[in-house]
C-alpha cells in the first residue's frame, strides 16, 4: 500500500487549475509519465527548470543590450495599427528618460493592446530588447502592469522544458499550484549524511528548485539540486539492491551439461570465434554452473558478434532440459535473430520458435501448446511478448537484447515465468562503469571487444549540408554500382509533425534525383508497412532507405555500404556510433557521412572529431558521457542519465556511488525496512516509482 502521505502528489495534474484534460495530455507527454495513465502531481514536479529569467535587471532603454532580458519603466506613446488586411505589425512606442523603444506585436487585438498599454501612461514593461537599425525595440513584451501591480511580476522566473502547444505561464501557474501539495514528508536519509552535506530537506529542496532565488539555486551542485538527485539515485539504488538480495534468497539453479550442445553450435557456425567471444562464453558457463541465479550483462560494440555468444550459452541450457528465450525490442530485430539463428539451431537440434505480435490467434495456441509441453527449446520475441501470458514448461535462461530500459519491473515478470531463471541482458551501446551501476546495478560485466574477422574499417567523413546535391550527386554514383545507401534524417520529439514533414520531404527529393524508388521508415508506420519497406531494401529492389532513428538498433543488411546521416549535429555520440554501426557488415569498404549545419557549437564539434578519429565504441562512450552527461546512452531522451528525470551522470557520479553503498548498508542493517527510517525510505521507493521493489519485500 501507497503511504497515505504521498497522496497529494500522485492526484492526477488535472486537478491543477488551469489543466483541462487537453493540457493534461500535453503536460503528460512532457513530463514522461506512463502512456496509458495520466501525469501525476509528482511527475510535473520532477520536471525540474533548466534556467531561469532574471527581471530585476533595470538598465533604463538606452543601456539595454541586445537581446537582454531588461524591466522599464516606460510612459506609453503612441499606437500604430497597421492598415487593414496588412501583415505589418502593430507598434506602440514609449520612453523614459534615458530614450525611447517600440513594442511590436503581430495578430494582436487593438482592445485588448489598448487596455494593457494605454497611451500617456506608466506601465512597467519586460521582455526581450533586440537593437534593430541603431533603434531598441521590443516584440510581444513578457508581462505589462501598472507601477501598483508591479509585485505581481515574478523578479525571478524558472524555464522549463516545454512542448508544443503548452505555454509557459500555464505550466508555470500549475507548477505554483503542485509546490504547495508537497507534504512534510520523513526523512529518508541517514541523519550524519545529511548534517555532512548540510542539504536542505526533500520538500525545501524541491520548492527552491521551482521557485529560485538566483542561478545558483538551479545548478547541478547546488545544495538543492544535489538533494533531489541524490534522492532519485538512492531510490535507484536502493530498489536494485532490493531485486538482487531477492535474486540470490531465489536462489538459481547449477548447469552443469557436458557441453555437447554448445559445441554443436559452435561447429555450425561458419567462422571462428574471437578470443573475447571464448572468454564471455566461459565467463557465462562459470555462472550458470553456480547455485546462485546469473545476471551478467554482455557489452560488445555493434557487430561484435554478441547473438553467438547467446546462443552458445543457450545451448548449455536447453542441453539440462530447461528452455531458453530471448527477447528483442523490436518486431524487426525479433525476426532477424529469428533468421541468423535458424540454420544454427538446425544444425545443432535445436527446437527454436519465433513469436511476434501478427500470430493469429490459433498459431500463438499452438506455439503455447508446444512451449508448455517442451517440444519448444529456445523461443524468440519482443519484450512485450514475454511479459504477457505466456508460459513455459521450464524457463531456465533469458537473453534480452538492447533493452536499455530493462528494468526492475521487467525482471520480476521474468523471474516469475520459472526457477532460477538466468538472465543475460546485452547491449550493442557500450556503457561506461558509472552508468552500468546506475541502470543495472552491480551486474557483471563480459565485454567483448574487437569485431568478427574480416570486417573492414568505417571511413568517417564531416561535410556541410550546403553541399547536400554533391552527396546525392555520390550517392547516385554508388547505388548505380549496386551499392546500398542508408540515409537517416533526425527526429526531434518536440514537433514531431515538422520531422515527419522533413523526412517525406528528403524520401520524395532523393526519388526524383535519383530516378529511381527509394524505401521509406519511420516511427507513425504501421509495422506491416516498415517491414515491407525493409524487405525492398533487404531484398535490393530499392538501392536507398530513408529513416528516422528507428534503424539505429540492430537493423542487418551485410550489402549496405554507406551511411548519410542528415543534421548529424543533433545527435548524441552514442547514437551516431549505433547508426555508423548498421553499415561495414560485410566484406566491403563502407563509409560514414556525417552531414551537419554550420556554424557548429563547441560539443557538436567535438562529437564529429571523436566521430572521424575513431570507431572504437567503449572510446566512444567513455567521451559521451564526458561531453553530454551520460542521457540516454541509453534510449532517446539526449541528456540526464537514463531513466532519471534530475541527476545527471556527469554532474552527480559521486553521488552514485554514495547512493550505492548506502543502499547497501540500508538492507545489511534492516532488510525488512521496518526501523523508523525503513518506513520513510518505503515512501521514498514509491514517491520516485521504484514501488515494485516494495513487493519483493512483502513476498520476501
Amino acid at each position: 500500500m501507497r503511504p497515505p502521505v504521498l497522496d497529494p502528489l500522485f492526484a492526477p495534474v488535472s486537478t491543477l487549475p488551469g489543466i483541462g484534460p487537453k493540457i493534461a495530455k500535453l503536460v503528460a507527454g512532457l513530463v514522461g509519465g506512463q502512456p496509458d495513465r495520466e501525469a501525476t502531481v509528482a511527475d510535473l514536479l520532477f520536471h525540474i527548470p533548466h534556467s531561469l529569467i532574471d527581471r530585476r535587471h533595470k538598465p533604463g532603454i538606452a543601456y539595454s543590450e541586445n537581446g537582454d532580458i531588461v524591466t522599464l519603466d516606460v510612459t506609453i506613446g503612441r499606437h500604430s495599427a497597421p492598415p487593414r488586411h496588412s501583415k505589418a505589425p502593430y507598434r506602440i512606442s514609449a520612453y523614459d528618460e534615458t530614450g525611447q523603444i517600440t513594442f511590436v506585436f503581430f495578430h494582436s487585438r487593438q482592445d485588448w493592446l489598448q487596455k494593457t498599454f494605454p497611451e500617456g501612461e506608466r506601465r512597467i514593461v519586460s521582455g526581450k530588447v533586440e537593437w534593430f537599425n541603431d533603434r531598441p525595440q521590443m516584440v510581444h513584451p513578457d508581462y505589462s502592469v501598472s507601477p501598483e501591480e508591479a509585485d505581481q511580476m515574478p523578479p525571478i522566473e524558472p524555464i522549463y522544458p516545454l512542448t508544443a502547444g503548452l505555454a509557459s505561464k500555464t505550466l508555470q501557474k500549475a507548477m505554483k499550484a503542485a509546490c504547495e501539495k508537497i507534504p512534510h514528508l520523513p526523512e529518508w536519509l541517514n541523519e550524519p549524511y545529511l548534517h555532512q552535506t548540510g542539504w536542505p530537506d526533500f520538500a525545501e529542496a524541491l520548492k527552491t528548485l521551482h521557485a529560485p532565488k538566483g542561478r545558483q539555486d538551479v545548478e547541478p551542485q547546488s545544495p538543492f539540486m544535489q538533494r533531489v538527485a541524490y534522492d532519485e539515485l538512492l531510490a535507484s539504488q536502493l530498489a536494485l539492491a532490493l531485486v538482487r538480495a531477492n535474486m540470490r534468497t531465489l536462489g538459481g539453479i547449477e548447469r552443469k551439461p557436458d557441453g555437447k550442445l554448445q559445441a554443436a553450435v559452435i561447429n555450425a557456425l561458419p567462422f571462428e570465434l574471437t578470443d573475447s567471444q571464448k572468454d564471455a562464453i566461459k565467463d557465462i558457463n562459470a555462472d550458470l554452473a553456480k547455485p546462485t541465479r546469473m545476471l551478467r550483462l554482455l557489452q560488445g560494440d555493434v557487430g561484435a558478434g554478441k547473438t553467438v555468444v547467446a546462443l552458445a550459452t543457450l545451448a548449455q541450457v536447453i542441453q539440462t532440459g530447461a528452455q531458453g528465450g530471448l527477447m528483442a525490442p523490436t518486431e524487426i530485430l525479433a525476426r532477424q535473430h529469428y533468421a541468423s539463428m535458424a540454420p544454427i539451431c538446425e544444425q545443432a537440434g535445436i527446437r527454436m520458435a519465433l513469436m511476434t505480435g501478427k500470430d493469429t490467434q490459433k498459431e500463438r495456441r499452438l506455439l503455447q501448446e508446444k512451449l508448455d509441453a517442451g517440444e519448444i527449446d529456445l523461443v524468440v520475441g519482443t519484450h512485450a511478448l514475454f511479459q504477457g501470458s505466456v508460459t513455459f514448461k521450464d524457463l531456465g535462461m533469458v537473453v534480452v537484447d538492447e533493452q536499455h530500459r530493462f528494468g526492475v519491473h521487467q525482471r520480476l515478470a521474468l523471474s516469475s515465468k520459472g526457477r532460477g531463471v538466468d538472465v543475460l541482458v546485452m547491449t550493442a551501446t557500450p556503457i561506461p562503469r558509472t552508468l552500468v551501476l546506475t541502470c543495472f546495478g552491480d551486474m557483471d560485466v563480459s565485454k567483448l571487444l574487437g569485431k568478427p574477422a574480416g570486417r573492414k574499417p568505417i571511413k568517417t567523413v564531416s561535410v556541410s549540408l550546403d553541399r547536400l546535391e554533391e552527396i546525392i550527386g555520390r550517392v547516385g554514383a554508388a547505388t548505380r554500382e549496386g551499392q546500398k545507401v542508408y540515409w537517416v534524417c533526425p527526429l526531434v520529439e518536440e514537433s514531431e509533425k515538422i520531422d515527419l514533414a522533413a523526412v517525406e520531404d528528403r524520401h520524395r527529393v532523393l526519388e526524383h534525383a535519383l530516378g529511381e524508388r527509394v524505401s521509406l521508415v519511420h516511427g507513425r508506420m504501421s509495422a506491416a508497412e516498415k517491414d515491407a519497406a525493409m524487405d525492398d531494401f533487404k531484398s535490393g529492389r530499392t538501392r536507398v532507405l530513408v529513416a528516422t532513428t528507428v534503424i539505429e538498433v540492430g537493423v542487418d543488411v551485410p550489402d549496405a555500404t554507406i551511411m548519410v546521416i542528415e543534421h548529424a549535429e543533433r545527435f548524441g555520440l552514442a547514437q551516431l556510433h549505433q547508426l555508423r554501426g548498421r553499415v561495414g557488415r560485410g566484406d566491403k569498404p563502407s563509409s560514414c557521412v556525417l552531414l551537419y549545419k554550420g556554424p557548429l557549437g563547441e560539443t557538436a564539434g567535438a562529437r564529429l572529431n571523436i566521430m572521424r578519429e575513431t570507431n572504437d565504441g567503449f572510446l566512444i562512450a567513455e567521451e559521451d558521457l564526458r561531453l553530454r552527461g551520460g542521457g540516454e546512452i541509453l534510449g532517446t531522451r539526449q541528456s540526464g542519465t537514463p531513466g532519471f528525470r534530475i541527476a545527471r551522470a556527469d554532474e552527480h557520479a559521486d553521488l552514485m556511488e554514495v547512493a550505492r553503498d548506502d543502499a547497501r548498508l540500508i538492507l545489511e542493517t534492516d532488510p525488512d525496512l521496518k526501523s523508523k527510517r525503513g518506513a520513510a525510505l518505503r515512501c521514498l521507493l514509491y514517491l520516485f516509482g521504484r514501488d515494485a521493489a516494495i513487493q519483493l519485500l512483502r513476498a520476501g
